[in-house]
């Protein structure tokens, strides 16, 4: 934890980032926040290793504006689920939604993502 942060200051925080990372292809921050065991699902149904999952952040997004919206944190020791709506602009420009489920747990004094849920 950063100065004197709460464990939900923290995780709006990293939350914030984590979508910021998306938009910018930031593989090197998911590197350094993900788990070593973290698999994510994808919209498509296909579930993926962190290796495999820096590969797809690598690539060009296929989506615009990406933001999050209604973000829920539960703190549960030190485990957290995050829930959040997603606004995002397709490849053809039009407005769309989905929502994401992402699992952190506080390991060796930090909180490193472990899984998460993407639908659109």
């Amino acid at each position: 934890m950063q100065g004197n942060q709460t464990d939900f200051e923290r995780l709006m925080e990293l939350n914030a980032t984590y979508i910021d990372a998306i938009r910018h292809n930031d593989a090197g921050w998911f590197d350094d926040q993900l788990g070593e065991d973290f698999v994510c699902s994808n919209p498509d149904g296909s579930i993926v290793a962190k290796r495999a999952f820096l590969k797809q952040v690598e690539k060009p997004l296929t989506i615009s504006e990406l933001a999050a919206e209604d973000v829920k944190i539960r703190v549960l020791g030190d485990f957290a689920i995050v829930h959040a709506r997603t606004r995002y602009r397709n490849a053809e420009g039009h407005l769309r939604r989905g929502r994401y489920t992402d699992v952190w747990a506080r390991r060796d004094g930090r909180w490193v993502a472990i899984a998460a849920h993407v639908t659109r």
